[in-house]
């Protein structure tokens, strides 16, 4: 798959920053009472077509959310980004969650919904047009974002990979 080309290292990616997408609390019914403990699906990106996800579980919400952090800088993607933009249309699936993101002229911003639209906007992207259907579930929701963000090509790739000059590519 072409998702292993695209993986990121940590220290290659700059500075990142984090956003929360879900928090999840569980109770276990024990002897002593309730104990709670919580989930957190974070979301980490530098701004400049970097992105990654990882999931926190721990006891208190911020070591959780530390936890989210730390995994998520361990699945980080490279994101082609052009114009604020994304190269060409996608369809990202992961489970039963269905994502399709469209490029957007400039200005359009980032029209998407909750899970997708922190992805999106960790990568970078601040023109998009993105629908999701199937299962509104964001652990499932944000891994299928981020499969439709990493199946995509930049056309400069492209065009080297066909052998076609660049006058080409951007000239038709």
């Amino acid at each position: 798959m072409t998702d292993n080309l695209k993986r990121v290292k940590p220290n290659d990616a700059g500075e990142l920053h984090h956003k929360m997408v879900a928090l999840n609390r569980v109770a276990k019914v024990t002897k002593g009472g309730r104990t709670f403990s919580f989930s957190a699906i974070v979301v980490v990106g530098n701004g400049n077509g970097v992105v990654g996800q990882g999931l926190g579980k721990a006891r208190e919400v911020t070591e959780s959310i530390d936890k989210g952090k730390e995994d998520a800088m361990k699945n980080l993607v490279k994101v082609p980004i052009r114009n604020g933009s994304i190269p060409h249309e996608q369809l990202g699936k992961y489970g039963a969650a269905k994502v399709l993101i469209r490029p957007a002229a400039k200005g359009t911003g980032v029209i998407a919904g909750g899970a997708m639209r922190a992805v999106l906007e960790s990568a970078g992207v601040t023109d998009v047009i993105a629908k999701s259907n199937g299962s509104s579930n964001p652990h499932n929701v944000v891994k299928a974002t981020i499969n439709a963000l990493s199946l995509l090509r930049d056309p400069l790739a492209v065009s080297r990979s066909r052998k076609i000059s660049l006058d080409k590519v951007f000239n038709g």
